[in-house]
């Protein structure tokens, strides 16, 4: 029997035991029952979280723009970050803005059929003083979480600071630095290029890291 089968098999055969003992005690059978859902449910709780890095949360994180759409999918394993895929949407220059709005939208499409992320997480804008670009990417921002969910991904946000302060723990840190620490915390070669893809890969892991303290959070809290 192979180590992933066993806590199943041990589940088995605790279901069966305790099903035994409900059906040779009838006199006191309700009781029986509820201590029987009990057993299951605490049972049941420690098989998930036995379970939970064979079924990994897979996350993809985009990095919002007009002209290049960066994004990076990875897997969250207990605490444990994997790289799936990473790379770039482009859409030619001198197109009109819905063709490109359109192009954007297919090619995330394709990609969340491909690799079935469960979860998005989207870079927040920030400040441009370019008026028209801002607008521009901000129109390509909505159609991005339009398309997630549509695909029914759970949505989440985070700002320039939040996302630097996850991977280097520090809100003003250079932009390189970010970038060698994704491809640290990924276990790289090098740093994916262009910015905006390790940009998508620093906010799928920063998501990946809220995710893992939610848990931690969630454990500490006494029932």
């Amino acid at each position: 029997m192979t180590g992933s089968s066993q806590p199943v098999f041990f589940f088995l055969i605790i279901n069966a035991v305790i099903l035994q003992g409900i059906c040779y005690n009838q006199n006191d059978t309700y009781v029986r029952i509820e201590i029987y859902f009990r057993m299951v449910l605490s049972i049941s709780s420690v098989v998930i979280k036995s379970y939970r890095g064979y079924f990994p949360i897979r996350i993809i994180g985009i990095d919002p723009g007009i002209a290049i759409v960066g994004f990076g999918i990875v897997d969250l394993e207990g605490s444990r970050l994997k790289p799936v895929q990473y790379g770039c949407i482009e859409t030619p220059a001198h197109t009109e803005q819905g063709e490109r709005l359109l192009m954007i939208h297919e090619s995330l499409n394709q990609l969340i059929e491909k690799y079935k992320p469960n979860q998005m997480a989207v870079e927040r804008l920030f400040f441009n003083r370019n008026v028209t670009t801002a607008f521009n990417v901000a129109e390509a921002r909505g159609v991005i979480i339009l398309t997630g969910v549509q695909h029914k991904l759970s949505i989440a946000e985070y700002t320039p600071l939040q996302v630097k302060q996850a991977i280097v723990g520090y809100g003003k840190a250079e932009k390189r630095q970010v970038q060698e620490m994704v491809r640290m915390f990924l276990n790289l070669k090098e740093i994916p290029k262009p910015d905006d893809v390790a940009d998508a890969l620093a906010v799928a892991i920063c998501h990946g890291h809220s995710n893992s303290l939610n848990d931690k959070i969630k454990e500490g809290i006494p029932k």
